[in-house]
């Protein structure tokens, strides 16, 4: 297939989050570009069917956001991911995809992706997916979900630095879910500044440093 690259007209300004597309179906490419390129706030600056051009891309421009289909044809967005890390990008890779197996979802998050949006959900929802992961806020599809934690099961749970409490335990499943600080202090009856806190000592206790990174715990834990 020949790869098609589209960069919009406008200029971005130093609030637009910068992105980028990959995936190998023209037909939704071209039809999410159009949709990306009306959504004020965002900057599309290409759109690629290959994990190779995209790559070229981030090498060369800031990027923030990358949409990033699992499955490329003769490559898949694990490749991205791998030569991305690599190469120490620093945007975030947003998974948009139909679907792909429960130890394909789990790899992927464990390969540094930020979320999981699934293709069958509704435009507005991926214009949400995108701010969440750019503002550092994982991001995974309630199908993608169930995927994610049937696969990090069958793993056996890791080690951590030491027990979690019965509030850090509901707390780090608050985040598995998506939900922000604001939101798991309503379900839990108390207040977001009390969830900062007990975030911060589910840092020190994972040894990790982002929320994301909090969901790779979560799932490798497999709480339920």
């Amino acid at each position: 297939m020949l790869s098609q690259t589209h960069t919009p007209v406008t200029r971005a300004t130093n609030s637009e989050l910068r992105l980028i597309l990959v995936d190998d179906h023209t037909l939704f490419r071209e039809g999410l570009a159009r949709l990306l390129e009306a959504e004020s706030g965002l900057r599309l600056v290409g759109h690629f069917s290959s994990a190779a051009e995209a790559l070229a891309k981030i090498d060369l421009q800031t990027i923030d956001v990358v949409l990033l289909d699992f499955d490329l044809g003769e490559t898949h967005g694990m490749q991205f991911l791998s030569v991305a890390q690599q190469r120490g990008f620093r945007g975030r890779v947003l998974m948009v995809t139909a679907g792909m197996s429960n130890a394909d979802a789990l790899g992927v998050m464990q390969a540094g992706a930020s979320g999981i949006f699934l293709k069958h959900n509704a435009p507005n929802s991926l214009i949400e997916a995108i701010r969440h992961v750019a503002a550092g806020e994982p991001w995974i599809d309630s199908r993608g979900l169930d995927s994610l934690v049937g696969a990090a099961s069958s793993k056996g749970k890791p080690q951590i630095s030491s027990e979690l409490s019965k509030r850090e335990h509901s707390v780090l499943k608050g985040v598995l879910e998506g939900f922000t600080n604001k939101e798991i202090g309503v379900q839990l009856g108390i207040s977001e500044s009390y969830v900062k806190a007990v975030m911060q000592q589910l840092f020190g206790k994972t040894g990790v440093r982002t929320r994301s990174q909090l969901v790779r715990v979560a799932l490798e834990k497999h709480l339920e």
